[in-house]
């Protein structure tokens, strides 16, 4: 009923948080870049969102960041670490852009020549990115005979949640 979660600037939090987490440097070398690393799809919406984030996550970190896929779409992110090594990269990390561990994650990050993060898992602004569609999709209509009360504790963890970046999802 929702929309998907990505691309989102809370997204990018999480992506930049876990890379942090796995070794990425406060300054990147010269030499480093990243390969989003996304499960695929033949749907090419899905690969639009998947391009759009890897736009976003390149504008944060200051380096290129290269979508690759686990299956269903090309290129595959052994492929993505062959591209950048030819052009000369050398500190290359895999961000994993899947949602918990599994099987693409496992496989995603064992091809990572330098680090891999982890899967986004629990981090908090998946919390609020979940929560801020959930949101709208009530807003918009989503769901009409939700569970007594379900709407107001959404509401309420959004309004005791951190904003990520200095602002609030809601406006993001």
């Amino acid at each position: 009923v929702a929309a998907p979660l990505g691309p989102h600037p809370l997204l990018v939090d999480v992506l930049h948080d876990n890379l942090l987490e796995a070794g990425w440097p406060l300054h990147a070398p010269r030499d480093a870049a990243v390969v989003l690393a996304a499960a695929g799809s033949r749907d090419p919406d899905s690969r639009t969102d998947t391009d759009r984030t890897a736009s976003l996550l390149a504008a944060r970190l200051g380096v290129p960041v290269v979508p690759a896929y686990a299956s269903a779409a090309a290129p595959t992110v052994p492929e993505a670490v062959r591209t950048l090594t030819a052009r000369g990269y050398r500190n290359i990390a895999v961000a994993s852009y899947f949602t918990a561990p599994g099987r693409f994650a496992t496989e995603c990050a064992a091809a990572a020549p330098w680090i891999a993060s982890a899967p986004l898992g629990t981090h908090p602004a998946m919390a609020r990115l979940l929560l801020h569609r959930y949101d709208r999709a009530r807003a918009l209509g989503g769901e009409s005979d939700p569970p007594t009360g379900a709407h107001r504790p959404a509401r309420a963890a959004m309004a005791h949640a951190a904003p990520a970046s200095g602002a609030h999802p809601a406006h993001a």
